[in-house]
């Protein structure tokens, strides 16, 4: 479905919103000791607003690694965002797959609250991205 200017920019700002409210649910979840939700949700944060990204950049995919493959090409490797930020992200995805996918898997608090830091300042990148792009 082709989106119009009108609901392109109302999207992208549901998905900043979803955002945002994940990093909440994520607080929930790591003060709650649901260390594994954490990851997951963490994760999914940073991929809510990829595709707040991909959004303003009329690029559109519900596929996680064809998203973050083109955030890396287009962004990343391109110079325009910091190279760490390409680091989070796959970082968030591979606990992620391993948190759900894979057996007996636990995370350490520490871990996840750094993750839960680097979710908060990937988020602000992105929005400060969209934003100087509109």
């Amino acid at each position: 479905m082709k989106l119009d200017d009108n609901q392109r920019i109302e999207l992208i700002k549901y998905r900043i919103s979803e955002a945002a409210e994940t990093i909440m649910d994520v607080q929930l979840l790591v003060d709650n000791d649901r260390l594994r939700a954490a990851v997951n949700r963490i994760y999914y944060g940073m991929f809510y607003s990829l595709l707040a990204l991909g959004l303003a950049y009329e690029f559109e995919t519900s596929k996680h690694h064809q998203l973050i493959g083109w955030f890396n090409r287009n962004f990343i490797h391109e110079g325009l965002i910091e190279q760490k930020y390409g680091k989070i992200i796959n970082k968030a995805l591979n606990r992620r797959t391993q948190g759900d996918y894979d057996s007996f898997v636990d995370f350490e608090k520490e871990i996840v609250i750094e993750m839960l830091e680097e979710m908060k300042e990937f988020i602000a990148k992105i929005e400060e991205f969209i934003s100087e792009k509109q």
